[in-house]
């Protein structure tokens, strides 16, 4: 066969391939519900990130410290990767502070379970929520911040609703991830998109006045600062795969 021949067959099958590949799909604008492959969608992590980084090594806790303190409460531990606590304890938070990030995480947590992960969070009072935005962790059935939408799990606690439907049952790893880029916020669940937001939006900015976040003039605010983990609710919550990874 001629090699011009050759050549025009392989270039319509190469463009026939391309058009055959499925992307993630999106459901709407801000507000409804995506489903993702690989990165979230519309973030455009993939292409504009740094390298992964562990935020739990085997037994080593070096990452985390407690809240205004520098070392880590008792009650957690690390295990082969998995970080748990068993019972109520301390606050733990990151050594090093995050800007614009995206934080990759599974998450187990017993029947009627309560705990979160903020972002942004800073020291200056006397609770890491009082600054850091929070991304419910909840067994929605048992435990009573499930009446609410609100504060179900997924949610920007006490700001922004997830929709309920992609929790999965009690005993089961859910995959979290957490984007921000500059104002812009992404909830993530089990590859859904449930919750996206813009710091010091009119909208942003009207739900905080209207919530107990009010009451601290700089929730929300910090364009840097550490991850923390809630531990004072009772019951089991483990974490696993945590990771991290530097946006541009």
């Amino acid at each position: 066969m001629p090699r011009t021949h050759t050549l025009l067959i392989a270039a319509t099958l190469a463009s026939l391939s391309a058009g055959c590949h499925p992307g993630h799909s999106s459901m709407g604008s801000a507000g409804t519900v995506s489903r993702q492959t690989g990165a979230p969608a519309g973030s455009q992590a993939g292409s504009q990130a740094g390298p992964w980084r562990s935020l739990v090594e085997g037994n080593s806790l070096a990452a985390w410290r407690g809240y205004k303190r520098d070392t880590v409460p008792p009650g957690w531990s690390a295990d082969a990767g998995v970080l748990a606590k068993s019972r109520p304890v301390a606050d733990i938070i990151t050594r090093d502070q995050f800007g614009d990030f995206e934080l990759s995480l599974e998450w187990q947590i017993s029947e009627g379970g309560n705990a979160g992960i903020f972002y942004r969070g800073t020291e200056e009072y006397p609770r890491v929520y009082w600054t850091g935005p929070e991304y419910q962790l909840l067994d929605d059935e048992k435990a009573a911040d499930g009446k609410s939408r609100l504060t179900s799990a997924g949610a920007a606690y006490g700001l922004y609703p997830s929709p309920a439907g992609h929790l999965k049952p009690i005993g089961d790893w859910n995959e979290t991830r957490i984007v921000a880029r500059g104002a812009h916020v992404e909830h993530w669940l089990n590859g859904v998109k449930l919750v996206e937001y813009e710091l010091s939006s009119a909208d942003w900015t009207e739900k905080v006045k209207a919530s107990k976040f009010n009451a601290w003039p700089n929730y929300g605010l910090a364009k840097r600062g550490h991850i923390a983990l809630q531990g004072d609710h009772a019951g089991s919550l483990a974490f696993r795969n945590v990771r991290i990874r530097d946006l541009r």
